[in-house]
């Protein structure tokens, strides 16, 4: 396979000379033969891998396309890294989200253990700048690590409802180009959406700064109006979905947000192109299911050989064996399918699919458990039987593999027939 019009466009093929060919690679097969080597145990499990990103069905995450069989060998796209009061602590944070981004992946920290602005430090000498100013910080750094990569870094900034600081961090956005490296989120818990809910908007939220539920509410709404910022994220019910809860509260998200870990914890991504899966009006089940089948085996393979950035991500990592597969290309698919985007039909399809793909994965991740044993803290999760990988699927946006794979991206729509895209080159000029 080359890099001809028949199987890349212009911009994809721009795409992966910018960001994937490695030094004396020169097109897509080349790309694809150094991950199906770096990742595979065996030559069946090559040829295998080979096949299924070769032919863009599976696709996965931009480090691993980028630094697999690489001196970085850095292959995660997902990290959650603690973020402790003290000033040796939060440099240590910096750091270690630094070591990530070099390498093409994302970060995302819970800001809620800073004291609030004002306060008392650790030390008792002086006062606390709190949560928005280290996120500053935090960005720049992630400002000046986007130099040494190919990727531009991103972070996840989140922060709880009962936080002193929520005000100013929900408007911590409002300016645009401020904390450009950011997305940022409200953890937001089932109480104060039951008072919301309510309509108990007069009520005193937090004693202490006396914020009511009703200002809090309505500066959330008035930012995701303005500019899609804060995000939010809902506590309880992610921790209700947790399924190794005996190791601690879920409280973060990778920059994303499809894939909330634990502290330290990283999660490899991967895509299955669903509109390459359509044949003769319908969707092929039985190439589906075998996607999934060489995605999760790809995915697991790849925890024992990435390279990780510090000792506590490889240690949280191989305890719960995460991964997360996720489809790209799903509008694409219903419009070969006949099917409005917003139709009842597409929401049924859609839940089918997802439905084969997670009892798909769940299949292949029993096999390899009854092969390699489960995942370490299998005991201590909420899983009935052993499974190899303590979750198993999550749907990223696939804004750049989608582009190499020619479909939509994730399971967003079409957003216009006719853009205009930006390519960042680290090492030169934006061109349009």
């Amino acid at each position: 396979m080359s890099e001809t019009g028949e199987e890349f466009d212009l911009l994809a093929i721009e795409t992966l000379k910018s960001r994937y060919l490695q030094e004396g690679e020169k097109d897509w097969e080349d790309v694809c033969k150094r991950v199906a080597k770096a990742i595979a145990l065996n030559r069946g499990e090559y040829t295998e891998f080979l096949d299924i990103i070769l032919s863009k069905a599976f696709i996965p995450s931009s480090p691993t396309l980028m630094n697999a069989g690489t001196p970085s060998g850095q292959l995660s796209a997902c990290f959650v890294i603690p973020v402790e009061d003290g000033i040796e602590k939060i440099f240590d944070s910096v750091k270690t989200a630094a070591l990530i981004q070099k390498t093409g992946g994302g970060t995302g920290f819970n800001f809620s253990k800073i004291r609030p602005d004002g306060s008392v430090t650790v030390s008792g000498v002086g006062t606390a700048s709190g949560p928005v100013a280290l996120m500053r910080l935090f960005n720049e750094a992630t400002e000046i690590v986007k130099h040494f990569g190919k990727r531009r870094g991103a972070n996840m900034g989140i922060l709880d409802i009962s936080h002193n600081d929520i005000i100013s961090f929900i408007r911590a956005k409002r300016t645009e180009g401020v904390l450009s490296n950011f997305n940022i989120s409200v953890m937001l818990t089932d109480s104060f959406m039951s008072l919301a809910d309510e309509g108990r908007m007069d009520e005193v939220w937090n004693t202490e700064t006396g914020t009511k539920i009703g200002e809090i509410f309505s500066e959330i709404v008035e930012g995701i109006w303005r500019n899609g910022e804060p995000g939010v994220l809902f506590y309880d019910h992610i921790n209700r979905d947790n399924f190794t809860p005996a190791l601690g509260d879920i409280s973060a998200t990778n920059p994303c947000g499809e894939e909330p870990l634990l502290p330290f914890e990283s999660c490899n991504l991967g895509s299955i192109n669903l509109s390459i899966l359509v044949e003769e009006g319908k969707v092929n089940r039985d190439s589906l299911r075998e996607a999934v089948r060489k995605a999760v085996r790809f995915l697991d393979n790849e925890i024992d050989v990435n390279v990780y950035p510090v000792p506590e991500i490889e240690k949280a990592t191989k305890k719960t064996r995460k991964i997360g597969l996720g489809v790209m290309g799903f509008h694409d698919m219903l419009l070969k399918l006949g099917l409005p985007y917003d139709s009842e039909e597409a929401l049924r399809l859609a839940e089918k699919l997802m439905g084969q793909i997670n009892r798909a994965a769940i299949r292949e991740s029993e096999k390899l458990a009854a092969e390699k044993g489960p995942f370490p803290e299998y005991e201590n999760s909420i899983w009935e039987f052993p499974v190899r990988n303590a979750t198993l699927t999550a749907i990223a946006p696939t804004g750049t593999i989608s582009i190499l794979a020619g479909c939509s991206a994730g399971i967003e729509p079409v957003f216009s027939w006719v853009y205009r895209l930006s390519l960042i080159h680290i090492s030169e000029p934006t061109r349009q």
